[in-house]
């Protein structure tokens, strides 16, 4: 067992995960990671595609949603003692050169000694190479960075972004009952973990554009939708970390 766990949540991603398994799959990967793949109630052949490879799986017999599925990797990484995990979406988009270098930046210390709890892979640092996206999801991206530096104090350049890498001490908490968002866990996970004293970093970062399939954010409805529903969970979010620090005073 190595002290790296991958987490790839995947939903219908049959005409991708191939691809991105025998990326993955490789000496220089597998030599400090081990991967887990959560089929979050695939209809296809996802699952029979990933029992080809050498890898974990869980099973999801119902559709349970991306954050569901990352929290059951956070639970896996915590009962089987992994000290990082690096979570990657199944559609391809992330690059699997990215993995070393967040694996690196989880174990580099700062200036004053310190490692970071969670490093996010961000396509607007200089350096990152990604693709084009809409207007409106570029708007709503500025927006959710701009209520972040309000609440936080913190820049950070894409509080969207799938691609992390967490200490055992953030997948740890995450795995807990009521720590994590089932549904959208984005700037609101990031801005909990902040508030609570957990150290957040972004660093480049090489992202494709989705070769197949659709997006859970596909379309100007959900995408509007999206940006309503997050901004109340942020707002619970920030009312449930201040109660929960004036608790501890």
């Amino acid at each position: 067992m190595n002290e790296v766990l991958i987490i790839i949540p995947a939903f219908n991603e049959e005409k991708n995960i191939v691809k991105l398994f025998e990326k993955l799959c490789v000496p220089k990967i597998r030599s400090f990671a081990d991967i887990l793949v959560i089929n979050d109630g695939s209809s296809d052949s996802t699952e029979n595609i990933a029992r080809s490879y050498d890898v974990s799986i869980i099973t999801h017999v119902f559709n349970l949603g991306y954050g569901s599925a990352l929290q059951v990797g956070y639970k896996y990484a915590v009962r089987n003692n992994y000290n990082y995990v690096i979570q990657l979406d199944a559609d391809g988009q992330h690059s699997v050169d990215n993995i070393a270098h967040i694996y690196k930046c989880l174990t580099s210390k700062d200036e004053n000694g310190n490692t970071p709890d969670i490093v996010i892979g961000s396509r607007f640092l200089k350096g990152s190479k990604a693709y084009k996206i809409s207007p409106i999801k570029r708007v709503s991206i500025a927006y959710f960075s701009w209520l972040i530096k309000l609440i936080t104090g913190e820049v950070i350049t894409d509080p969207t972004s799938g691609l992390q890498g967490l200490s055992r001490r953030a997948f740890k908490y995450y795995s807990e009952f009521g720590n994590f968002d089932y549904f959208y866990p984005d700037a609101n996970m990031i801005i909990q973990m902040i508030l609570l004293g957990f150290r957040v970093k972004e660093t480049t970062s090489i992202m494709y554009e989705r070769k197949n399939g659709v997006s859970m954010h596909k379309g100007i409805l959900k995408q509007l939708s999206y940006m309503m529903i997050m901004p109340l969970s942020i707002w619970t979010i920030v009312v449930r970390v201040k109660k929960k620090m004036q608790k501890s005073i």
